[in-house]
């Protein structure tokens, strides 16, 4: 009888499960217990998965031996891929190692970094031998015959590998999202690169142009006819969504101003990189290794007072600053050392907008200052400099004997100079209650709500070029650091357009906990004894009890 209840019972477990199994085919649920919800897809994601057709393939290059922090990148790769799989079937994704099976590896890496694909160099010590490793942090995304590259790795500045991977994952919803977004994309917006007032060349603003055709249509814009037809080009300019103004060094006109003031109050948005004051590094670079530098009148100043601001004509000099590379010695003897340079500020980010929120430093080159001033509308400063910071004010004689004199402290401060501010309101005119120049514009004198991005280094935008060509923007080939100028300028431009989705993935925050080495030294035998010692008695406890207890039941 007992034998047969027993049967009974296991027979109905054994279905229970097969039922519960077979149900777990068509129904899916999970829950994200977590405290910063790692494991939930932001909403901005899920739609760029969702607005996706046709196949999508994944392809992630990261198989084979990996080292040990490359099989965490691994995992959080592969576990966000099947999210993003159940939410589109459509996204299937593989792992595949580069150069597994291929016969000549140098030719292999020649043409993973033509396109691009720049390879992590990781140090792997073993049996007291230490080796280099190749590793492609990549990913592919493919729909039809667009093809997107992800970074899976990102360059931190003075970050252990270890901490580069934490941060990495961090930005993995983001890297997939935004990959997602750009092959989804029916209907750009439309970005004007102003010309004709001896902007930056298009060398120099390569690779940020790039980056952002993923997302908008680009067009070059000058404003050579606004002399001879004003109302045309007006109505040109009001086409598109938005303007960058990246380094002017020639003066605008009454005219060219008067446009882009109806421009911006009829509701294009602007990112303007503006320096008041001129000094070049290379003018630097003769006999005497000294240059002065000068105010450079642009014939801004109005416009952008009405809008409350004014850029001095002062450099900034920031104990907290990136470092230049000089040279010493001749001929073969050379060396190539890096120096800190006072006048090229570390910027860190104050995390109070989304648009700065958890960047990299950013690198300036001979920054002013920005004052912002009371009215209307709404100013957030993006980035200052340290508080070790002091203004120099113009014409004034720059010399590079800066870098072997010691800084006298006293003389700093109290810093915190901004130098790039979001001007954010409904924009009224910088002509209202003024003669406004003549040439045949109808005058709009309040607009819509607006947006304006004003930063006091035009160099901020550029990239450094090595044999002719654009190297990536934030890069330094001197000292091999990485900056976080491009994404800051992502972000900016995104903003100005509303794109804030991605911005907002972007600012996910993911806790990832380390562990703490001095603890794990001073307490690695209380663990140990726990984690081994304490399974074995519960197991022998068990054992003991289920045995005692089986013994006085059968008695």
């Amino acid at each position: 009888m007992k034998n047969s209840k027993l049967l009974s019972r296991l027979i109905g477990l054994v279905l229970l499960v097969g039922l519960l199994n077979l149900l777990s085919q068509y129904i899916y649920k999970r829950w994200d217990l977590t405290e910063d919800k790692r494991f939930t897809l932001a909403p901005q994601s899920i739609a760029a998965a969702e607005a996706l057709e046709g196949p999508v393939v994944v392809d992630v290059l990261l198989e084979g031996d990996l080292p040990a922090e490359f099989l965490k990148l691994r995992r959080e790769t592969a576990l966000l891929l099947e999210q993003f799989s159940e939410i589109n079937s459509n996204i299937q994704f593989t792992f595949a190692d580069p150069m597994e099976g291929t016969a000549g590896s140098e030719e292999t890496l020649q043409q993973l970094q033509a396109l691009g694909l720049k390879p992590a160099s990781v140090t792997t010590e073993e049996n007291n031998r230490v080796s280099q490793e190749l590793v492609f942090p990549w990913a592919m995304v493919t729909n039809g015959e667009r093809t997107e590259k992800v970074a899976l790795l990102r360059n931190l500045l003075g970050a252990t590998m270890e901490e580069r991977i934490n941060n990495s994952i961090q930005y993995l919803e983001y890297g997939l999202a935004d990959a997602f977004t750009k092959l989804g994309f029916r209907d750009k917006k439309k970005v004007a690169i102003l010309k004709g007032n001896g902007e930056l060349e298009d060398r120099y603003l390569a690779d940020f142009l790039t980056t952002l055709k993923g997302y908008y249509n680009l067009a070059a814009f000058t404003l050579d006819s606004v002399e001879t037809n004003a109302a045309g080009t007006l109505q040109s300019l009001t086409s598109f969504d938005a303007a960058i103004i990246a380094k002017p060094t020639e003066a605008f006109t009454d005219l060219e101003k008067y446009l882009l003031d109806q421009y911006m109050v009829a509701g294009g948005k602007t990112l303007w990189l503006v320096d008041a004051a001129a000094i070049e590094m290379d003018s630097l670079m003769n006999e005497t290794g000294e240059a002065v530098a000068l105010r450079r009148d642009l014939g801004l100043g109005d416009l952008f007072f009405r809008y409350g601001l004014r850029l001095n004509a002062d450099l900034i000099n920031d104990l907290y600053c990136t470092q230049i590379v000089m040279a010493t010695g001749s001929g073969s003897g050379s060396q190539y050392n890096p120096v800190p340079w006072f006048y090229y500020p570390m910027l860190f980010s104050a995390d109070n907008h989304p648009i700065n929120r958890q960047l990299e430093a950013l690198r300036m080159q001979f920054a002013g200052s920005i004052d912002t001033l009371e009215n209307a509308y709404k100013k957030t400063v993006l980035y200052t400099s340290s508080p070790l910071s002091k203004k120099e004010g113009v014409p004034r004689m720059i010399s590079l004997n800066l870098i072997r004199q010691e800084p006298d402290r006293s003389t700093y401060g109290p810093g915190n100079y901004p130098v790039a501010v979001l001007v954010e309101g409904a924009f009224q005119s910088a002509y209202k209650n003024r003669i406004r120049p003549s040439g045949g514009l109808t005058y709009q004198e309040e607009g819509p709500e607006n947006k304006m991005i004003v930063i006091s280094d035009g160099d901020l935008i550029a990239n450094q070029l090595q044999n002719g060509r654009p190297l990536e923007l934030g890069y330094d080939k001197w000292t091999n650091n990485f900056y976080g100028n491009k994404e800051f300028l992502l972000n900016a431009v995104n903003y100005l357009l509303d794109d804030s989705g991605l911005i907002n993935i972007r600012n996910k925050e993911v806790r990832i906990p380390l562990l703490d080495p001095e603890k794990i030294a001073t307490s690695r035998g209380k663990w140990q004894l726990l984690n081994i010692g304490l399974p074995l008695l519960l197991i022998v406890l068990i054992g003991w009890g289920f045995n005692y207890i089986r013994r006085r039941r059968f008695r």
